[in-house]
């Protein structure tokens, strides 16, 4: 049997197990097993087990369930409840002001703790009852709350790039210096899009009422900012620095950010002995997930490799007849795609290994082609049928609205994703520009 026909069947197995709904970690780990004892030989388990070695005293990685803990205790905290209390009314009556309100929110609850599911069920629990009860439009209602919230993955500490950087051996901190602004910038363009489409349509998202909006004094304003959003702003801004200005590694800057969280919660008196072993559990079984995917997506990555499945996908994208930029086009296809049914995770350790060499091959610079498909991973969470940033909203959204009123919400913000790309695309210094200007490594 040739190479290419079981790379063929490798990838075609992994496929059909993994729309069956199995745990995407077990079925990299079983595929690899499968395939390696019978083409490579029972010295296959040498591999595994250096693979496994490789994981767990991967240094970088710690920084999970640090910044995961860091997450989970500021949204007990209700941190979150009070900055979207402190946007919605300095935001006052402006059209489609609580949609903007939800993104502007998120952004800060992105930077503050990396989780995408946490960021969308507690901003859509704060934001989307407001919105139903204001007769906003269900599609931008929803679609900026699951818009919102993926900036998770994109704006650090990004649970994804922690992940991503030691995939394609690349710093954590180049990348998430390199993150910062084509982050803002898709929460910026998502406001556009909000504040132009209400403005143009008011009934989309009409803005708070006369009454309520007096209610609230500029004192009273300016208390609600210094205590609600400023703490973390602060936090975000320490943990961040230390690491893009190489004062602490990811992983310590992790493990100050999680301390700093829970002196944060104590400060708003919100620390309880049951909160903090629910955060514990919560942080053991969110990290045990993304180990398991990563070890079963290690075994996996091997076994490709050793069959000589680099080599097939490098001649089979470098072969086609198209220029370059229509080589990043196919990888990118195939990313959007497989995103549509496979989890974040599953999509970075499969096609990693495989497209970063590629990316090198052609020219492109490794930071920069490593955002892109970043960026890109964004609507992994939006698109059906495995769209999680949907589930969740659904999830937590009052009977009225409908699974299809979300469908045709997230369809704009999709296509600001991919506008995005072409932005950073045409000026790839909006993702080098601070990479750059802190002196960190790009190339």
């Amino acid at each position: 049997m040739g190479t290419e026909t079981i790379i063929a069947l490798m990838l075609i197995t992994l496929i059909f197990f993994i729309v069956l709904g199995h745990p995407i970690g077990f079925v990299l780990g079983g595929v690899a097993t499968i395939f390696g004892y019978f083409f490579i030989g029972p010295q296959i388990m040498d591999l595994f087990f250096l693979r496994l070695f490789d994981t767990y005293f991967n240094y970088i990685l710690i920084a999970i369930p640090l910044f995961v803990f860091m997450g989970i205790i500021i949204e007990q905290a209700g941190i979150s409840q009070r900055l979207y209390e402190a946007i919605r009314i300095i935001m006052g009556r402006m059209g489609g002001g609580l949609a903007i309100t939800a993104v502007l929110t998120s952004t800060v609850f992105a930077a503050a703790t990396g989780v995408v599911g946490a960021s969308i069920v507690t901003i859509g629990i704060l934001a989307l009852p407001s919105m139903v009860k204001y007769k906003y439009n269900y599609g931008i209602a929803t679609g900026s709350i699951c818009a919102g919230g993926t900036l998770g993955i994109l704006i650090p500490p990004s649970i994804l790039i922690l992940v991503y950087g030691p995939t394609a051996g690349l710093s954590v901190g180049s990348l998430f210096a390199a993150s910062i602004v084509p982050g803002l910038l898709l929460s910026f363009l998502y406001i556009v899009y909000i504040a132009i489409r209400c403005y143009i349509r008011p009934a989309d998202g009409p803005g708070l009422s006369a009454e309520e909006v007096k209610q609230y004094s500029f004192l009273y304003k300016l208390k609600l900012f210094l205590t609600s959003v400023v703490p973390v702003v602060l936090l975000v801004l320490a943990v961040l620095g230390t690491i893009i200005t190489g004062t602490a590694a990811p992983t310590e800057a992790a493990a100050v950010g999680a301390f700093a969280s829970v002196i944060l919660a104590a400060f708003y008196s919100k620390v309880t002995l049951t909160k903090l072993k629910e955060a514990a559990f919560r942080t053991v079984t969110t990290s045990c997930m993304i180990y398991m995917v990563a070890i079963g997506a290690g075994f996996f990555t091997g076994v490709f490799m050793r069959l000589g499945g680099g080599r097939v996908v490098t001649n089979l994208v470098t072969g086609l007849p198209i220029p370059e930029w229509g080589m990043l086009i196919v990888m990118w296809v195939i990313i959007f795609l497989l995103g549509m049914f496979i989890d974040w995770i599953g999509v970075v350790m499969i096609v990693v290994p495989l497209f970063t060499p590629i990316g090198a091959l052609l020219g492109y610079n490794p930071v920069w082609f490593a955002m892109m498909n970043i960026i890109l991973l964004q609507t992994s969470f939006m698109t059906p049928p495995f769209a999680y940033a949907i589930f969740y909203v659904k999830g937590i959204a009052p009977p009225e609205v409908k699974t299809w009123d979300i469908y045709w919400g997230i369809i704009p913000f999709v296509l600001i994703v991919l506008v995005t790309m072409v932005l950073v695309g045409i000026f790839p210094d909006i993702i080098l520009f601070l990479p750059r200007l802190f002196g960190l490594r790009v190339g």
